[in-house]
């Protein structure tokens, strides 16, 4: 993996996100030069400073955008709007929670979305997902294969840290689109928009998230009922299958980082064993979870119970394991073991990228396109089996 801050993998993450999301080297250089000193020191400190150097990048490129959409440069103004969203959405997920300029960095990434979308790309909207006595924030990814009438469609399931805003610019989302599927991305509880701006936190039953999703898209005359998928990167790499073993509306299931025993880690984390993604990590998950001020080992005898032994055996569907040889946060034992106990998987397939090849660290973010594409192939050519196509 590109390392810009040798030794502290946490800030490298962000950093080579970005750059795998349409992030330009000269950019990233030009704001990450003066935090080189700081990087150094600790993965939680000066998260605040790499904040602030950021957002000095994307107040100059959103002053660009603005000179370029008076201009009528709407295709020049998208992209550099684009790239001001990369920058501080990937910038915000640095941040404690308790951060004062959180929640204000967060809702400037929701307008410089709906920018982009205002400008270039008519086909993504803003929808949102009826669950319990509120909403679900979305978008929703429409597949230019509607034209002729519905189509397949993937719901994509936030990790731990992530947000539907890094799944637009990650750019599966339009992969999926070439291929006739649309996409709806989905803040679920614990993640973006749902944690931040309504307080729902996450759960162990992500179905009841799924159902919902499932729900909204049977509602829409631009989706096949019979062909909606679910991926889940990251931690989603436990909802996703989790999700997919109750609620057999789903057609398909991939786990994009298997995250089969999420507590298990946890209390490696806890040792210092394996790498955290996020800075202020303890901080962060207890917010995710609705642990907040609780005692440490009252969250971890918790998040023993976040784990898919007896859960994954009851996946019905074509199931894809992706994961990374050299996954520092996840070991890879843990893709072979959901593999192994998805036994009643119709096509389980189980695919392990090497550091030969790249893709090898944590969700692929070493060689992220190479893993998107994989994983929108697998997702196409099911579907075309599933129509009898294959």
């Amino acid at each position: 993996m590109f390392e810009y801050f040798p030794g502290n993998y946490v800030w490298n993450l962000s950093v080579v996100a970005t750059l795998n999301s349409g992030g330009q080297i000269d950019e990233v250089d030009r704001a990450c030069r003066p935090l080189r000193d700081v990087a150094t020191t600790n993965e939680d400190v000066g998260t605040e400073d790499f904040l602030k150097a950021w957002t000095g990048l994307v107040d100059q490129l959103v002053t660009q955008a603005e000179e370029q959409e008076t201009a009528g440069r709407t295709t020049s103004a998208d992209r550099t709007y684009f790239r001001a969203l990369d920058y501080l959405i990937h910038a915000e997920r640095m941040q404690s929670n308790s951060s004062t300029e959180r929640l204000a960095t967060y809702r400037r990434c929701l307008e410089l979305a709906e920018n982009s979308f205002r400008l270039a790309h008519p086909n993504v909207s803003r929808v949102e997902v009826p669950f319990r006595d509120t909403t679900l924030p979305a978008y929703f990814s429409k597949a230019p294969a509607t034209a002729e009438g519905p189509a397949p469609v993937m719901i994509m399931f936030n990790g731990l840290d992530s947000t539907k805003e890094h799944m637009f610019v990650s750019g599966h989302p339009a992969e999926l689109a070439e291929r006739g599927i649309s996409t709806l991305m989905v803040d679920t509880p614990g993640t973006g928009e749902a944690l931040r701006l309504q307080g729902l936190t996450s759960q162990i039953d992500s179905e009841e998230w799924a159902a919902a999703c499932v729900d909204y898209l049977l509602t829409r005359d631009d989706v096949r009922a019979d062909r909606i998928g679910l991926v889940g990167w990251s931690l989603g790499g436990y909802y996703a299958p989790r999700a997919a073993a109750f609620e057999k509306r789903l057609a398909l299931v991939v786990a994009w980082g298997a995250n089969h025993n999420w507590g298990a880690v946890q209390r490696r984390r806890k040792e210092r064993e394996g790498e955290r993604p996020v800075p202020h990590y303890w901080e962060h998950v207890q917010w995710v979870w609705g642990y907040e001020g609780e005692i440490l080992e009252d969250f971890l005898d918790f998040a023993d119970g976040v784990h898919l032994d007896g859960v994954v055996e009851k996946i019905s569907v074509p199931f894809l394991i992706a994961h990374g040889e050299n996954d520092r946060q996840i070991p890879v034992e843990y893709a072979h073991r959901s593999f192994d106990q998805a036994v009643n998987s119709p096509k389980r397939e189980l695919r392990i990228f090497t550091r030969e090849e790249g893709g090898a660290e944590h969700i692929g973010l070493d060689h992220f396109p190479y893993v998107s594409t994989f994983i929108a192939d697998w997702v196409a050519d099911t579907f075309g089996e599933l129509d009898g196509k294959g």
